[in-house]
C-alpha cells in the first residue's frame, strides 16, 4: 500500500512541475500567452536587442543567439553547397504553378537540413536561420530595372498566382510549426531606379495601386498565409514605406496579416541620411517611427537608439513590446524554442542537399523556363549527328551567368559550352569568346603563373603564401608555402587539417610582370573580405558581405616592368570560400577567332545577352549603357550585334541563346537569325536544359513573363511609376515579343470553346476549351485565359490575364481544360477608387498566347464576347 501512495505522491508532484512551468516554457500555453510572458521577463536592452537582424543570446531567459537574415530565391543561397534552381525570372517564364510548389518545396527541405546541420555545431550567424527574405513580388513594370530579375514578370495576376505557391512550398504545411518563414518583398510599389531607391517617392494613382502594385501582396496574404513582409527602400506618399502607418494598416487591417514587418536592409538610416528621405532628425527619431509604424524588425543598425528613444519619449516600452511579442511567436513557431523532436522537419536529413533529386529538379526547372522565341523554317531541333559545332559569345561558358544573383553554390554547374560537349560527344566542338558582353565589362581569366614571381629576380613562378587561423593575417602564419596561382574554392573544408574552414585569412605576396604593354583589368573574386594592393597601393577592397563578387580597376602596365603584388583574403563565418587573382589581358583576336572556328564548323551556337555583373541590385557599374544596375537602354550591347553581324555573313545555320535577366531589344537579330532561344540566368543545369532544346530531347514550353519591347522610346520614362503605356495591360505600341509569347516544336489546337454569353455582376464566369496536339512531337502548352475590354477607359487594363495552367500533350492526344473567373478578377476600379463589377461587354479568349496584338496575329486563340449584366457588384475587403 505505501508503495502505491508513494507512486501517487510521486506522479503529483511531477504533473505540479509541469504545470508550474513559467508560461513562456509551457507548451500547453498558446505562442502568443508564451511571447507576452517572456517579453515581460525582458529588461528594456534585452527587449531592444532582439528587434535587429543580429539578435544575441540572452542566457538566464534561455533565448540562444539568431541571426534573421537568409536569403532562398532561386535555392537556397550564400550558405555554401546547394540545388541552384533559374533565376526567379526564368521561374516565372515556366508558368507552371505546380513546378514552383515543387521547387520551393526542395529549397526548404535544403534549408532545413542545412540549419539543423548549423545548429548542431553551434553556428547561428548570418544564413544559418530559418527566416528566408524571399520572394520578391514586386512588378517587373520597365525593363531598365536591374533587380527585375528577382521577379516572376510584369503581371500582378501571374506573379500573386506563384508566389503563392512558392510561399506554400517554403513555409510547409504543419498545422503548429512553420518549416521556413517566408517574406513577401519589397512593400510596396518598388521598381527602382537602383540609382535613387533610397530617396524617391511614389505617389501612384489609386488605380494603380489597386490594379497594379497591390494584388499580389494582398493574395500572398490571404492565399498563402505569408508570414513576414519587408518594407521598400522608396517613400509612398511622402513617408518612407517602412514608417508609413497607411502601409500596416493596408496589410494588417484590412487584409488580415498575422505575421512581422522586417525592414529593408538599411532602410531606417534612410530617414535621417542627408540626400535620403530626410523626415527625422536622428537615429532615435527614426527608430521610433519605424516602430510607431509597424515595422518589428531592423535589418540594419538603427533600432539600439530605441533604448535611448524610450528614455527621452519618442516612444513607449508598450509599443516596442507589440513588435518584440511578433518576433518571439514567429520563433516559436519554428520551432526554435521547442523540445527536441516536437518538430517533423528536423527529421529531414542532410543528404537532401545538393541530391539526385533536386539536380534532376534543377534540370527539369532550367527546361520549362526556355522560351523558343523564333525558329524559321523549323531549323531547330538539330541533328545530333552533326560533326562540327562552333560555340559562341562571352555568356557561352561563363559561370556568372548561370546563377543571375542572390544564388547558391553549385557541386557540378553546366554551362551551354559543357551542355552542348556533352550532348555530342562525338562530335568537333569549338568554343570562342567573341566579343565582350558589353564595351568597358573585362573579360574575366585567373592571372596565369607565367606572369606571377616570388621575388624580385622574376626566377620562381608563382606566390609567395601565408596561411593564418586569425581573420587578418595577423602573427606568425601557420602555413607557408608559394601557390601557383590563386584560384581556390574551398566548400566546408580549410585549406590546412589544423585550421578552421570558416575562420581564416591569407595574404599572397609577389611580382606581376607582363610581356605585352597594354591596359589590363585586374582584380580578384572573393566571398568574404579582399583586399589587392599593387606597389603598395590599395587597388581593389572588397567588403566582408557573405557573398562573392567581381571587383576590379582598369591599370596600364609596361612590358618587362616588375610591379609589387599583395592580395589578402579573409574567411568568416561562412561554409563557402573562394578566392580568385583575376586579370583581362588585352587582346585583339576575340573576334578573328570566332570567325575562324565559325568557318570550320557546320552550325553556329551564340550565346550572349547580359551578365549579373551589368544587371542587378545597386552596383557600382563602370560600363556604358548601365547605371548603378539598371539600364539605360533595352538594346543588347553592340559588341554583340556587330559580331554576329559577320557571322551571318557566312551563311551558317545558327541559333542565339540569350542568357539574360530583362527584356532585350534585338530587333536585327530578329530579323536576320532563324532560331533564338530565351534562357534567363537558367541555374546549375542550364547548359544541359540548352542543349536538350537545341538538339530535340526537350521540346520547349516556356512563356515570356514580361513585354519585349523594340525600343526603350516606345515606354515612358524608367522614374515615371504610372503605368500608361507599360507592360501588356497598358501598352498601346507593337511589342518585339508580347507577354505570354512562346512557340513549341509541335502544334496545338484549341476547340469547343464553351463559356457562358451573358451572367451577372456577382456570378462566376465558368470557361472550358479542348487543346489537341496536331504535331509531331509530344510537348507542353501553356493555356493562357484573358479578358480583353471593349471600351476602354483610360484608367483601368484594358487587357488581363485570368487564368493560366501548363499542360502535357502527347501527339494527337486532347484534353479539356478549365477556368473559373471570380468577380473580383473581372471589376474595375471606379472613381470612388472602388473596385467594382459594373455592365460592360469583355472579349474572353483562350489560346497559348494573348489575342491578337499590334502587328501581330494570334494563331491559336479562340474567342467569345461576354456581356455583363446587372446592378454593379461592389467588391468589399480591400
Amino acid at each position: 500500500m505505501k508503495k502505491y501512495i508513494s507512486l501517487i505522491i510521486l506522479t503529483i508532484i511531477v504533473f505540479s512541475c509541469k504545470e508550474n512551468k513559467p508560461t513562456y516554457k509551457n507548451p500547453n500555453e498558446s505562442f502568443e500567452n508564451r511571447a507576452k510572458h517572456l517579453v515581460s521577463l525582458m529588461t528594456l536592452e534585452e527587449k531592444v536587442s532582439q528587434m535587429s537582424y543580429e539578435s544575441p543570446a540572452i542566457e538566464r531567459l534561455e533565448i540562444p543567439e539568431y541571426n534573421w537574415w537568409n536569403e532562398c530565391l532561386h535555392g537556397v543561397a550564400r550558405a555554401g553547397v546547394a540545388t541552384v534552381f533559374p533565376q526567379a525570372i526564368g521561374m516565372g517564364a515556366m508558368w507552371d504553378k505546380q513546378q514552383m510548389f515543387r521547387v520551393a518545396n526542395a529549397i526548404s527541405d535544403e534549408a532545413r537540413a542545412k540549419h539543423h546541420e548549423f545548429a548542431s555545431r553551434n553556428k547561428r550567424g548570418i544564413y544559418q536561420g530559418l527566416t528566408y527574405w524571399t520572394p520578391n513580388i514586386n512588378i517587373f513594370r520597365d525593363p531598365r530595372w536591374g533587380r527585375g530579375m528577382e521577379t516572376y514578370g510584369e503581371d500582378p495576376y501571374l506573379t500573386g498566382e506563384l508566389g503563392v505557391q512558392f510561399i506554400k512550398g517554403l513555409q510547409g504545411d504543419d498545422p503548429t510549426y512553420y518549416k521556413l518563414i517566408a517574406t513577401a518583398k519589397h512593400f510596396v510599389v518598388h521598381s527602382g531606379p537602383e540609382i535613387s531607391r533610397h530617396s524617391f517617392n511614389v505617389t501612384p494613382t489609386p488605380y494603380d495601386m489597386v490594379n497594379t502594385y497591390s494584388p499580389q501582396f494582398e493574395k500572398v496574404i490571404k492565399q498563402a498565409g505569408v508570414y513576414s513582409i519587408m518594407c521598400a527602400y522608396n517613400s509612398y506618399d511622402g513617408l518612407p514605406c517602412c514608417g508609413n502607418t497607411e502601409l500596416s494598416d493596408l496589410l494588417r487591417n484590412k487584409w488580415g496579416f498575422k505575421g512581422y514587418i522586417v525592414s529593408d536592409c538599411w532602410a531606417i538610416k534612410d530617414f535621417y541620411n542627408k540626400g535620403a528621405h530626410e523626415v527625422s532628425e536622428n537615429q532615435q527619431e527614426a527608430a521610433a517611427m519605424a516602430v510607431k509604424a509597424g515595422t518589428d524588425l531592423n535589418c540594419g543598425d538603427s533600432y539600439p537608439a530605441l533604448v535611448e528613444a524610450v528614455k527621452n519619449g519618442h516612444i513607449t516600452e508598450d509599443e516596442l513590446n507589440v513588435s518584440l511579442e511578433r518576433l518571439i511567436v514567429a520563433r516559436l513557431k519554428l520551432g526554435l524554442f521547442a523540445p527536441e523532436g516536437a518538430v517533423k522537419y528536423e527529421k529531414i536529413p542532410y543528404d537532401v542537399v545538393d541530391s539526385e533529386t533536386h539536380r534532376l529538379l534543377a534540370l527539369e526547372t532550367s527546361r520549362k523556363s526556355l522560351v523558343l522565341l523564333k525558329n524559321e523554317n523549323n531549323l531547330l531541333p538539330f541533328s545530333k549527328d552533326v560533326k562540327k559545332v562552333a560555340v559562341i559569345g562571352p555568356n557561352s561558358d561563363d559561370l556568372e551567368v548561370l546563377l543571375g544573383n542572390y544564388n547558391g553554390y553549385p557541386s557540378n554547374p553546366i554551362t551551354p559550352l559543357k551542355g552542348i560537349i556533352d550532348k555530342l560527344p562525338d562530335a568537333e566542338v569549338n568554343f570562342a569568346v567573341g566579343c565582350k558582353t558589353a564595351e568597358g565589362l573585362p573579360i574575366f581569366e585567373v592571372i596565369p603563373t607565367s606572369v606571377l614571381f616570388t621575388d624580385e629576380t622574376l626566377q620562381t613562378n608563382g606566390l609567395n603564401a601565408a596561411y593564418y587561423s586569425n581573420l587578418n593575417c595577423e602573427g606568425t602564419p601557420n602555413h607557408s608555402q608559394i601557390d601557383k596561382n590563386v584560384d581556390f574554392i574551398w566548400r566546408t573544408k580549410a585549406p590546412f587539417s589544423d585550421m578552421k574552414y570558416d575562420h581564416f585569412s591569407v595574404r599572397w605576396t609577389g611580382y606581376l610582370s607582363v610581356q605585352k604593354t597594354g591596359k589590363y583589368a585586374l582584380g580578384g573574386e572573393a566571398f568574404s573580405g579582399m583586399k589587392l594592393y599593387l606597389d603598395d597601393k590599395l587597388l581593389v577592397e572588397r567588403e566582408d558581405v557573405h557573398h562573392p563578387k567581381k571587383e576590379y580597376e582598369y591599370v596600364s602596365l609596361e612590358a618587362g616592368k616588375k610591379y609589387k603584388i599583395k592580395l589578402e583574403y579573409k574567411q568568416n563565418n561562412t561554409d563557402y570560400a573562394i578566392m580568385r587573382f583575376l586579370w583581362e589581358a588585352p587582346t585583339d583576336s576575340l573576334e578573328q577567332e570566332a570567325i575562324e572556328i565559325a568557318k570550320k564548323s557546320d552550325l553556329i551556337v551564340l550565346c550572349m545577352g547580359l551578365s549579373p555583373l551589368l544587371e542587378g541590385e545597386e552596383m557600382k557599374v563602370k560600363v556604358d549603357g548601365f547605371s548603378g544596375g539598371d539600364r539605360l537602354d533595352v538594346k543588347l550591347p553592340k559588341t554583340q550585334t556587330d559580331l554576329m553581324k559577320k557571322l551571318n555573313k557566312l551563311g551558317k545555320p545558327m541559333v542565339l541563346v540569350l542568357l539574360n535577366g530583362s527584356a532585350v531589344a534585338i530587333n536585327w537579330e530578329n530579323d536576320n537569325i532563324p532560331a533564338i532561344i530565351e534562357a534567363w540566368y537558367p541555374g546549375q543545369a542550364g547548359g544541359t536544359a540548352i542543349a536538350d532544346v537545341i538538339f530535340g530531347d526537350y521540346n520547349p514550353a516556356g512563356r515570356l513573363p514580361l513585354t519585349f519591347y523594340k525600343d526603350i522610346n516606345d515606354i515612358p520614362e524608367f522614374s515615371e511609376y504610372d503605368m500608361k503605356g507599360k507592360t501588356y495591360r497598358y501598352f498601346k505600341g507593337e511589342a518585339l515579343y508580347p507577354f505570354g509569347y512562346g512557340l513549341s516544336y509541335t502544334n496545338f489546337k484549341y476547340s469547343d470553346l464553351k463559356i457562358q454569353k451573358e451572367i451577372s455582376t456577382n456570378q462566376n464566369l465558368k470557361v472550358s476549351v479542348d487543346i489537341t496536339n496536331k504535331g509531331e512531337f509530344n510537348g507542353e502548352e501553356v493555356v493562357q485565359l484573358y479578358a480583353t475590354r471593349l471600351k476602354d477607359d483610360g484608367l483601368n487594363p484594358t487587357r488581363l490575364l485570368l487564368g493560366f495552367n501548363r499542360i502535357h500533350l502527347n501527339v494527337g492526344e486532347t484534353k479539356t481544360v478549365e477556368f473559373t473567373v471570380t468577380p473580383k478578377q473581372l471589376a474595375i476600379v471606379n472613381k470612388d477608387y472602388q473596385q467594382v463589377v459594373i455592365n460592360e461587354e469583355i472579349s474572353i479568349s483562350v489560346g497559348g498566347e494573348q489575342p491578337e496584338t499590334k502587328g501581330r496575329k494570334s494563331n491559336n486563340v479562340v474567342s467569345e464576347i461576354v456581356t455583363i449584366k446587372g446592378t454593379p457588384f461592389l467588391i468589399e475587403n480591400n
